[in-house]
């Protein structure tokens, strides 16, 4: 059986475990990254403190287990290292093209292949496409007036500028959601003033990091598989536990949240002792609803004499500052965006074609689908990763991540088995799978009409989350269904 030649679009996590996987399995594959070096939102995401949510125990990926971690929690720079040291160890780096940015996917009905160009004007032509894009790597820079008129400087979390001195200046900081949660206690150490501008608060819940010991770290260099069985690298318990943080927290049931939403309470009440301080950081909407924030420095830091606390709406940013619509004042040196990325739309840096020339950006343009969250109606050969509805409030979306390669490598070698060129799923099993999520998502606290978030596009729709577990995502994606595909 000839292997098939799959051209990969992104080198993040997502899209390495992509090329691990097709290269064991005999395929050959070429990635085309924008970015100067691998390891994709971690490359790019270089803030102060930088860390991951999950611990690394479970982030890493289950076949390329590493040893070079100093945290349970692991730190950004280490991640990259790790997208590096796996690029190394399974010899993709021939095959990767860096700094050349995808701009275009083309399916030719009549070759029955895809050709990607990117912005060097390079063109190459695969049997399919693995879309690794992620989600999370286009700014949001809200429209907030003046920002132009600023005479000091400007950074955003996603793009920070290390080159600007933060030391004894005063620092403002919009955003109080996952990045900033980071930032805030890294900055409060060393400026003279730091404003947390809040539009609104987030729940928080205790991170209890700790640093990896001499033994777990001597363990993990001689015996990686007895050290992924014990102590903060032990993958199973904490996997089951991560899974059932689902039923517990994310399950409309109020009895349910009950557990997760007193351990909140109890780390905001005794780090935070002012009780007027206190309201203006405890959330009015159900725990879950919104990503759930792990730190255990960020009250904490709140309360230092150099850090305020600003919760009135920001009205506009002059020369000297920002003022809020109550007509305070805020002189600052420095201004930092928190405000995450663009998220609920969609709408992919690639112009995706596919067949009948159809563009994948105008089929997603309203409601985003994909059957399984990996394949999409019309567009053969495209595997995506990270896709509509597979985003998680819970556990590892690297588990995710393998899951869905496993589907992509299993499709592409029974494509081989069967004797076709290409396989593209009918919209009557795409509609199917989505309507049962949808209605899955119905019983969840995403779809209390009191929950605003990301996780919803304009229309209301929940377009991000997986509706239950992981085990069952996995059990859902094991087997390839051909009689839920067209085979060409």
């Amino acid at each position: 059986m000839a292997g098939k030649h799959v051209i990969i679009i992104g080198a993040g996590l997502g899209g390495l475990c992509a090329a691990i996987k097709l290269q064991e399995a005999g395929h050959s594959f070429t990635i085309v990254e924008k970015m100067d070096k691998v390891g994709g939102t971690w490359a790019q995401n270089t803030y102060p403190g930088v860390a991951c949510d999950v611990p690394v125990a479970l982030y890493q990926f289950s076949f390329a287990q590493s040893v070079n971690w100093s945290r349970a929690y692991p730190q950004g720079g280490e991640i990259q290292a790790y997208a590096e040291e796996i690029t190394d160890r399974y010899q993709l780096r021939p095959n990767v093209k860096l700094d050349d940015e995808a701009v275009s996917a083309v399916w030719d009905e009549g070759a029955k292949k895809w050709t990607v160009t990117t912005a060097r004007g390079a063109r190459y032509e695969g049997d399919a496409v693995i879309g690794a894009l992620g989600q999370l790597n286009r700014p949001n820079w809200p429209a907030i007036p003046g920002k132009e008129a600023f005479g000091g400087s400007i950074t955003h979390s996603a793009e920070w500028d290390h080159s600007i001195e933060m030391a004894g200046k005063r620092v403002g900081i919009i955003g109080c959601a996952a990045s900033a949660v980071q930032i805030i206690p890294e900055l409060a150490e060393t400026v003279e003033e730091l404003v947390v501008f809040q539009r609104s608060p987030n729940w928080v819940i205790p991170r209890r990091d700790i640093a990896m010991s001499a033994e777990e770290g001597a363990l993990l260099g001689t015996n990686p598989e007895l050290a992924m069985k014990i102590g903060a690298m032990n993958r199973q318990i904490i996997y089951e536990q991560a899974d059932e943080f689902f039923w517990q927290t994310f399950k409309w049931t109020p009895e349910g949240r009950a557990a997760y939403h007193r351990i909140a309470m109890n780390q905001l009440e005794s780090q935070v002792p002012d009780p007027e301080l206190r309201e203006k950081l405890t959330p009015d909407y159900p725990i879950g609803c919104r990503r759930i924030l792990i730190s255990d420095d960020y009250f904490p830091a709140l309360m230092k004499d150099n850090v305020t606390l600003e919760t009135d709406g920001i009205e506009t940013i002059d020369a000297t500052g920002i003022q809020t619509v109550s007509g305070t004042h805020h002189d600052l040196d420095v201004i930092a965006f928190a405000t995450g990325f663009e998220t609920t739309g969609w709408r992919w840096s690639v112009d995706v074609q596919g067949r009948r020339g159809q563009y994948l950006n105008e089929v997603w343009k309203d409601y985003p689908e994909a059957y399984l969250g990996i394949t999409v109606a019309d567009f053969p050969n495209l595997f995506v990763l990270y896709g509509p509805n597979t985003n998680l409030g819970h556990n590892a979306i690297t588990f995710m991540l393998e899951r869905q390669v496993e589907y992509a490598v299993k499709a592409l070698d029974g494509l081989g088995e069967v004797g076709k060129a290409a396989m593209v799923p009918t919209k009557a099993a795409q509609d199917r799978f989505n309507a049962q999520v949808q209605a899955d998502l119905e019983n969840t606290v995403w779809a209390d009409p009191a929950c605003n978030s990301w996780y919803k596009n304009a229309h209301g729709k929940i377009t991000q989350n997986w509706s239950s577990h992981t085990r069952d995502y996995a059990a859902a994606v094991e087997t390839v269904k051909l009689e839920d595909y067209e085979l060409i």
